[in-house]
């Protein structure tokens, strides 16, 4: 089975969305949305991205 989007509406009203591995954990919560059609574009926006996402080391400070 693979990950799958999660929605939902948190306390304050707002739209996020969590994704969750095949095995059910959660691997990322998304920021709060005003609207689900905002939170929806977010989601495909990753799904586009997320392919050629490059893995980089944090550097010990913010930058």
């Amino acid at each position: 089975m693979a990950g799958k989007f999660e929605l939902y509406t948190d306390e304050s009203g707002m739209h996020r969305f969590r994704l969750k591995a095949s095995n059910g954990s959660v691997v990322v919560v998304g920021d709060a949305h005003e609207t689900r059609e905002s939170l929806l574009q977010n989601i495909e926006s990753l799904r586009k991205l997320a392919p050629y996402a490059e893995v980089r080391e944090a550097s010990a400070s913010p930058a």
